[in-house]
């Protein structure tokens, strides 16, 4: 048998879909951490992608679908949650040539604008890493509703944007013999959320 040409059984990956939608999902939620991923990804050493997250963070949200605008987001992350796998590589991002997490204990996201084209929506806000503050935009698409076995009203999100980590003073690197750097200055931000609504 020839491995190399064996088709899966499957053809493609699939999620169950909601069992019930609980349609207009305009109102006040809390963001779900235990079941919510804030992640990041950026290349090392010029041949590979490095992928981490952030454990502990918080955040609310108010949705309104009718007035897309009047929608908004604030979400704090403790900056010494990070992990990407590696001790080593968590304490030296931790440390004073990146994060410098003793004297930035939290990393911050307000938004400032909220747009809507259907399940897609777009949040503009200030993000705030080791004292800086930055404009972000972040496309996100809304994945489904549902109410839970234990009667909570549950919103998912998933989104992405792409940012420059030197625009936050985050610009330690280290010079490769062969050409390039250690780490890309562009870090891609990954976010699969959600969230309980609580009013």
């Amino acid at each position: 048998m020839n491995f190399f040409n064996r088709k899966s059984e499957t053809t493609s990956d699939t999620f169950d879909a909601p069992t019930q939608s609980v349609g207009d999902i305009t109102g006040d939620y809390t963001i779900d951490p235990s079941h919510s991923r804030l992640g990041f990804s950026a290349r090392h050493a010029m041949v590979t992608t490095v992928r981490g997250s952030f454990r502990d963070f918080e955040g609310t949200a108010h949705v309104d679908t009718t007035t897309p605008a009047s929608s908004s987001v604030r979400l704090t992350i403790q900056t010494s949650s990070i992990d990407t796998g590696s001790a080593d590589r968590d304490g030296h991002l931790r440390s004073a040539d990146f994060f410098d997490a003793d004297a930035n204990p939290t990393i911050a996201f307000v938004s400032t604008g909220v747009e809507r084209d259907g399940s897609d929506w777009t949040v503009t806000g200030d993000l705030t890493i080791k004292g800086v503050t930055k404009p972000v935009t972040i496309d996100f698409e809304e994945t489904g509703s549902a109410q839970d076995p234990f009667g909570n009203t549950r919103i998912g999100f998933e989104g992405a944007t792409t940012i420059n980590r030197k625009d936050w003073d985050l610009t330690w690197n280290a010079a490769l013999e062969t050409g390039g750097v250690l780490v890309s200055e562009k870090i891609k931000l990954e976010f699969d959320v959600s969230a309980i609504k609580t009013a």
